[in-house]
């Protein structure tokens, strides 16, 4: 399921929610509902991961990254494609409630986020392969939660360049946790053949991304903290302050160390989204 990233889900949700707040329409059920869609669509994604890069050779025995549990045979294949679809499944049916409160237009989309999942890792071009896993990661873990949360609770696309804001900032922000988990395995996939974009441009030039993409994510911000007092503006502050000390560590990092800036980037995301949901909610009041 791996745990450690499970916060890069959560935070798009949470995000969301703070939009609902801020604009006085908070729903309790539909936010819980895109908690636990967003939760089952990212176990099933990496369950499809753990799956698929079994299947195609990527995962190796003894990696430097966390245990892989088909790869290490303390699953079968078998037990982790079945488990894939089980929670495929779940989200089907837990976006088929979702229905209720945004209407049959949904259907469509949600089949798409499933699709999406599971295309990460398989099909005859995984994005994951082919240096497009970054952009996805900002669609189905920023556009995709932010707005679409926002709009289940609130019923319509209130605040929309706000909210388009803080969805891309967020999904910038879950590619740098990416961006960290590749930076780890680049040895591995350029020998398997799978291109990622530390592949494709290099530790060096990704590492600046990774810098680069948290300081372009508080600017794209700035039509919500234009509109909020300046005494919340420590968020920010506070997040950069946390994102420079982890990246001062990414560059200099080897191996499996790269495993606990994996979490501690998941963690800084998770810290950001919940001071913002917090802020929304007192300015509200």
């Amino acid at each position: 399921m791996r745990l450690r990233t499970l916060p890069v889900g959560v935070s798009g949700v949470l995000a969301g929610c703070g939009l609902a707040v801020w604009q006085g329409r908070f729903s309790f059920v539909p936010a819980l509902l895109c908690l636990f869609f967003a939760l089952s669509a990212q176990i099933a994604a990496n369950f499809g991961n753990e799956y698929y890069d079994f299947k195609n050779g990527i995962d190796r025995k003894g990696r430097a990254g966390f245990r892989r549990g088909v790869t290490e045979g303390d699953i079968s294949p078998r037990a982790m494609k079945r488990a894939m679809f089980v929670s495929l499944g779940v989200s089907a049916v837990i976006g088929c409630a979702l229905l209720y409160y945004g209407g049959s237009w949904l259907l469509p989309a949600g089949c798409a986020i499933l699709f999406f999942a599971v295309a990460y890792s398989a099909g005859p071009y995984p994005l994951s392969h082919h240096g497009l896993g970054d952009v996805a990661v900002v669609v189905f873990f920023g556009l995709v939660p932010v707005t679409f949360t926002a709009y289940l609770q609130t019923g319509g696309w209130y605040e929309l360049p706000v909210s388009l804001a803080l969805s891309v900032a967020i999904g910038l922000l879950a590619a740098n946790v990416l961006v960290v988990n590749n930076y780890r395995d680049m040895e591995d996939d350029m020998a398997a053949g799978k291109r990622t974009t530390v592949v494709i441009f290099g530790r060096k030039t990704m590492g600046r991304a990774y810098l680069l993409s948290g300081i372009a994510a508080m600017v794209i911000m700035t039509p919500l903290w234009l509109r909020l007092p300046m005494w919340t503006w420590f968020v920010p502050l506070l997040y950069m302050a946390c994102h420079i000390s982890t990246w001062s560590r990414l560059v200099h990092a080897q191996g499996s160390a790269f495993n606990a800036l994996l979490g501690r980037s998941a963690f800084n995301l998770l810290l950001f989204t919940l001071l913002l949901l917090g802020v929304l909610v007192v300015c509200r009041a």
